[in-house]
């Protein structure tokens, strides 16, 4: 079956909170600790493709044949990220943010209710936390990246970070940075070969990369 990858648009966006929330609990499906199963994709994937132009994305496709339409085509795959974590920030705070907070209001959940991990995410609605200075520090950049596991270690992360990284050097950046949840230990172990490091200030589970490591590694002959 071709793969390939391709930039994000809008019309991604349930195929993109359907992977979000399939990965979103520590690389595995979160689907039964919620009742708001779209929560995840609306706080981590979706800005992404709805923000202003600070925003960037890549999905991982696959279709049956070399002549399918585009409508048999499935996302499988994606690297979402921001070129200035803070003006993300502040489209997030002015566009995206404020009719979730209304959709989500206190009391206005009654029917189901919320689960204790409905709640977290509505927590970071809320009152999303700020990149720290550390991390703006090593790189106005970040990136999310999740796979469906049915093409996981199948060498396609790398690519969609390599893509993702070609693209921020592309914008003149010079590093990027994500966050990972320190349970996800397969998680780990991947952006670690990748060569993602902490870097001084980071947040627990924060890793970054310069575009320079990067090449170093994957670009200049040395696989």
């Amino acid at each position: 079956m071709p793969i390939f990858i391709r930039p994000a648009t809008k019309e991604d966006e349930a195929a993109l909170s359907k992977i979000c929330l399939e990965t979103s609990d520590a690389g595995e499906s979160g689907r039964d600790l919620h009742n708001y199963p779209s929560l995840p994709g609306e706080v981590y994937a979706l800005p992404y493709v709805n923000v202003s132009d600070c925003v960037w994305g890549f999905v991982l496709v696959d279709k049956p044949t070399e002549t399918s339409p585009p409508s048999d085509e499935s996302v499988v795959g994606y690297t979402l990220g921001a070129l200035d974590s803070r003006a993300f920030e502040a489209a997030t705070a002015q566009a995206w943010w404020p009719p979730l907070k209304a959709k989500y209001a206190g009391g206005s959940l009654t029917t189901p209710q919320p689960t204790e991990t409905d709640k977290k995410y509505i927590k970071s609605i809320m009152d999303f936390p700020p990149a720290s200075e550390a991390q703006i520090a090593f790189s106005p950049a970040h990136l999310h990246i999740d796979i469906l596991e049915s093409h996981q270690r199948k060498g396609w992360g790398k690519r969609l970070i390599g893509t993702a990284i070609r693209h921020l050097k592309e914008k003149g950046l010079k590093a990027v940075w994500l966050g990972m949840d320190p349970r996800n230990k397969a998680a780990a172990l991947f952006y670690e070969r990748l060569g993602f490091h902490m870097f001084d200030g980071a947040p627990q589970a924060v890793l970054g990369i310069t575009v320079e490591e990067w090449e170093n590694k994957w670009e200049n002959g040395n696989h």
